[in-house]
C-alpha cells in the first residue's frame, strides 16, 4: 500500500515562512515527478510546483521567486519552502507523486490528503 503524507502546514503571519513536507511510503519502485497543488476555498485546484526525478523545477508565477521546492530521493520526499507568506495563499496543500509500485511498474498518481496553511495576522 503505497500512500503520501504532507506536513508542516500551520499558521504564519503574512511575511513569515513555512516548510511542507511530503513523505512517499510504501512498496515503491520508482518515483517520478512530484508536484504540489494548492487549493483555497471557493477556488479551483493549483499547480504550484513541480520537481522532477533529475531534480528540474517549475513553479507557477504565483509563488515564483518565494516558493521552492526540492527532494530527498533516498527518503522519497519532496519539501516545499514557503517564504514571504502572504494572506492569499492561504489554503490546503497536496503533493502528489508520479510512481511505480514495487512488483507493479505500471505508473499511477497518488495524492496526499493535505496539509492546511493560513496566512493570517
Amino acid at each position: 500500500h503505497v500512500q503520501l503524507v504532507e506536513s508542516g502546514g500551520g499558521l504564519v503571519q503574512p511575511g513569515g515562512s513555512l516548510r511542507l513536507s511530503c513523505a512517499a511510503s510504501g512498496d515503491i519502485f520508482a518515483i517520478y515527478d512530484m508536484y504540489w497543488y494548492r487549493q483555497a476555498p471557493g477556488k479551483q485546484r493549483e499547480l504550484i510546483a513541480t520537481i522532477t526525478s533529475g531534480g528540474s523545477t517549475k513553479y507557477a508565477d504565483s509563488v515564483k521567486g518565494r516558493f521552492t521546492t526540492s527532494r530527498d530521493n533516498a527518503k522519497n520526499t519532496t519539501y516545499l519552502q514557503m517564504n514571504s507568506l502572504k494572506s492569499e495563499d492561504t489554503a490546503v496543500y497536496l503533493c502528489m507523486a508520479d510512481l511505480a509500485p514495487e512488483g507493479d511498474y505500471v505508473e499511477y498518481e497518488i495524492w496526499g490528503e493535505g496539509t492546511q496553511v493560513t496566512v493570517s495576522s
